[in-house]
């Protein structure tokens, strides 16, 4: 009984280990990695909204839109049609959904229904070159003769969204109209005609507006809303008077001086008319 009093106690002694600077594995790296991927396709996605135009944008967009073909025409591919798409009119008949005529052209061949955006590119095409030939037509005449040459000084073209803007000036010593008036110089006169020339190259409607310089403020009377209006009447019966059809005009407008050329509103480079070549045909 006495020798176990005497013996020494048995101690368990439990060494807790701490692991905080140990291994923690590879799950931040994936997260990390999916962090740099969706910045990459946001940065893309900011480069693509500011470098495509809206038509790239929708095209894009009906691309990764399975509601809808990627393709109207033929893939060339040797699947089940032999290379022609649904929409062919070869596939489908004529009163279907891939029918674009009864008896559709080569070119239109396999080409499907035509949407009105592919109409409205279409229409846009055509008037560009419809544009290019009169501007070309306005350039040729100017290298005919001197006359032409000196006439061509007066006008300025250029395509806006309204259509075909043919604008005469005044220039310094030769002006279109008599001082302050609507009386037409013998110059507009000339550019009339030739105007009315090119014109007959086309179907297209135009419409006149008339621009003048402003005037100073302390006149009693400002006749710039009165005299822009006669000068463009005054132009509508020259052309028609040289042979253009009165039934293509489609409406002659004054502006006054509320619609300046240049930054200064009394220099005389604001006094001009505008033929506009109008977009589309009756």
């Amino acid at each position: 009984m006495s020798n176990r009093d005497n013996a020494a106690p048995i101690i368990i002694k439990r060494k807790k280990v701490s692991g905080g600077d140990g291994h923690h594995g590879g799950a931040w790296k994936v997260a990390y990695a999916d962090f740099v991927t969706a910045m990459m396709a946001f940065f893309m996605l900011m480069w693509l909204l500011n470098a495509t135009t809206e038509k790239q944008r929708k095209g894009i967009a009906d691309y990764f839109n399975p509601t809808i073909p990627i393709n109207r025409i033929s893939g060339g591919g040797e699947g089940a049609f032999g290379g022609d798409s649904v929409f062919s009119e070869d596939q489908i008949a004529q009163t279907g959904t891939g029918a674009s005529a009864q008896r559709p052209t080569e070119e239109r061949q396999a080409r499907g229904q035509g949407s009105a955006e592919d109409k409205r590119d279409t229409d846009h095409a055509e008037f560009e070159k419809t544009a290019r030939a009169i501007e070309q037509a306005l350039k040729g005449g100017g290298g005919e003769s001197m006359v032409s040459r000196q006439l061509a000084r007066h006008i300025v073209t250029r395509v806006t969204d309204e259509g075909l803007i043919v604008e005469f000036y005044d220039l310094p010593g030769a002006p279109l109209f008599e001082a302050d008036s609507a009386t037409p110089r013998p110059v507009l006169r000339e550019l009339a005609g030739m105007l009315a020339r090119v014109f007959a190259l086309v179907r297209n409607d135009i419409a006149l507006n008339g621009h003048v310089r402003a005037y100073p403020k302390m006149l009693v009377r400002d006749p710039v809303w009165q005299l822009s209006s006669a000068r463009a009447q005054q132009a509508r019966e020259l052309l028609e008077g040289a042979g253009f059809e009165p039934s293509r005009i489609e409406r002659v407008t004054g502006f006054a001086d509320r619609k300046p050329s240049v930054p200064r509103p009394m220099d005389p480079r604001n006094n001009r008319l505008e033929i506009v070549l109008l977009r589309g045909l009756r």
